[in-house]
């Protein structure tokens, strides 16, 4: 085997063992968190897909390191679920609300989503920066509860909103607050220094996967009968047009950060790039 391909075989094995070792730190994560991650919901290919995703776009950085991340994906999905899926009522929605958003301010939480989120808050306190970066990371994490809030009295009203609206509502997807939560807590210096420059550049790859994720799961959400953009009247096509143009924008905007950052810009250039390929979307 020539020198480069084994190389390659290398670097892909090592990423696959560090996602086997975060695929059993979420599962015995999700364990501490009683109903929040039914096994309907919740099964073996997801916390795979959860950890293959977590490795393969941040392969330099251990498994402790990538924690804080790959916890704050499975708990950004379970909220979703909550949201999606149990709750019927905006009184229940706008509870919820209040209460992630009075845990990430230190209070004592009531229910295991928001236990969940107060050991995330609780993990990003040992970085010493926090203190510094916590209104930054609440300021995501009340972006992310509002959009999800929006995007549920869009679907229990039945109010399409145009794709450029959906689109500016991509916050309830949650991945800029996996990104800044990743940063605050394993991100090189001149990351967490530049959190404010790196979230629009955050933002506009999460847009990307916004319409990705609609894509892969749009007879899943038929069914259970959740908002998919494919159901706002605009076709694949458009679609797919849309997420050209965000990739080329979003390479645009992350090309500047390579010299100041190689590894957050290899990162988020790797999200649109996993998440595509994960999902059998060419480029």
């Amino acid at each position: 085997m020539p020198d480069d391909e084994l190389d390659v075989a290398f670097e892909l094995g090592r990423t696959c063992a560090l996602a086997a070792e975060c695929g059993r730190d979420l599962r015995r994560c999700a364990q501490m968190y009683t109903g929040l991650f039914p096994a309907a919901a919740f099964d073996t290919d997801f916390y795979t897909g959860m950890s293959l995703a977590g490795a393969f776009t941040s392969p330099w950085t251990s498994a402790e390191g990538l924690k804080v991340a790959n916890r704050a994906a499975i708990w950004v999905l379970a909220v979703d679920r909550l949201i999606d899926h149990t709750f019927t009522r905006r009184g229940e929605v706008n509870a919820l609300v209040r209460e992630c958003l009075a845990v990430a301010d230190g209070a004592v939480p009531r229910a295991a989503v928001t236990r969940f989120l107060a050991d995330l808050r609780d993990e990003l306190d040992r970085v010493k920066e926090f203190e510094d970066l916590k209104e930054l990371w609440r300021d995501q994490l009340d972006a992310m509860l509002s959009a999800m809030t929006r995007a549920w009295v869009w679907r229990d009203t039945r109010r399409a909103p145009s794709l450029e609206g959906y689109l500016d509502n991509a916050d309830s997807r949650g991945s800029c607050f996996v990104d800044l939560s990743h940063w605050i807590y394993a991100g090189d210096d001149w990351a967490r220094r530049h959190l404010t420059e790196l979230r629009p550049v955050s933002a506009h790859v999460q847009r990307y996967l916004h319409l990705l994720g609609d894509l892969a799961s749009y007879r899943r959400d038929v069914s259970w009968g959740d908002l998919n953009v494919l159901m706002l009247g605009v076709d694949r096509a458009e679609v797919t047009d849309a997420m050209a143009r965000l990739e080329r924008e979003s390479a645009e905007l992350i090309g500047p950060l390579r010299e100041r950052s190689p590894r957050a810009a290899a990162y988020l250039r790797r999200q649109i790039g996993f998440h595509a390929g994960y999902n059998g979307v060419s480029g």
